[in-house]
């Protein structure tokens, strides 16, 4: 679970290093005013609907299709982690869809981002995707960040806009772990920074290394620099695929029975099972 232990004011939500940007929503920059795609498309610098990461497999060196989506793949604005009563509880059916082809809604998306910039929502994560959520609704409808920033109104800037767009357009699986409280709002908007599989590994390593959101930045700023995203881990003292998992003393005792006999790791005897099974 990604916590606030770095000193990151969790409120500081414009900015990668956690500070508030103050920058003019009239500053020339060729990104800000790209036309950007919000339905998998990682607004506008991700990977294209629908794509899915290919690996190589370490082992026989053949590359597969691992057919796992890395960018959101439902409709911009849709409420799906909100409105999932198993994740959001009773709040789910008061889970707002914003669409940016309706007038009214997009007016009420421009509300809430108002209402999510000036913090009032607190620490509160379906709320912060609600925003995130309202915020990529507005850059669909407007075509720009600059032009969602200016619909939203004088407080909202840019870089707000693009940021929590972006998290709008994390997969679902990642996600659902912010919705829960496992993966920290301000850990997503860096998760977000980073594409394809890069963006996944990030995800489940916050999980399983108890990444700061500090460490989450870092990593994200070292990969996008071209560090490959086992090393930038290993950076933070994180091994990539590390996973501590509890067995029943059955199972246990079984898999270090064939291990025994097979002359092999456990983990080996995992994975093939595991491989398996995903498929």
């Amino acid at each position: 679970m990604t916590t606030d232990r770095s000193g990151e004011p969790p409120d500081q939500r414009d900015g990668d290093d956690g500070s508030p940007t103050h920058e003019s929503r009239d500053t020339p920059d060729r990104e800000r005013n790209r036309i950007p795609r919000t339905d998998g498309g990682g607004a506008g610098d991700r990977s294209t609907d629908g794509e899915r990461s290919r690996e190589r497999d370490p082992d026989d060196g053949r590359a597969r299709d691992a057919s796992i989506p890395t960018d959101r793949e439902s409709p911009v604005g849709a409420p799906v982690i909100r409105g999932d009563e198993s994740v959001a509880g009773p709040h789910a059916r008061e889970a707002v869809q914003f669409d940016p082809d309706d007038p009214d809604s997009l007016e009420e998306a421009a509300e809430t981002v108002r209402t999510f910039a000036s913090d009032s929502g607190g620490d509160d994560h379906l709320f912060m995707l609600r925003g995130a959520a309202a915020c990529a609704a507005l850059v669909r409808a407007e075509g720009s960040y600059k032009a969602a920033a200016e619909r939203a109104g004088s407080e909202v800037t840019v870089s707000f806009i693009r940021k929590w767009a972006r998290v709008h357009d994390l997969p679902r699986s990642v996600r659902k772990q912010v919705a829960i409280g496992e993966i920290a709002p301000t850990a997503a908007k860096h998760i977000a920074r980073v594409s394809g599989e890069a963006r996944l590994l990030l995800a489940w390593a916050i999980l399983d290394g108890d990444l700061t959101v500090r460490e989450v930045r870092s990593v994200a700023s070292a990969v996008n620099d071209g560090t490959s995203i086992e090393r930038a881990l290993a950076d933070c003292d994180v091994a990539l695929g590390e996973l501590e998992l509890r067995l029943p003393p059955e199972t246990y005792r079984d898999l270090r029975r064939r291990a025994s006999i097979d002359d092999v790791d456990p983990g080996r005897i995992v994975t093939d099972a595991l491989r398996e099974y995903l498929e």
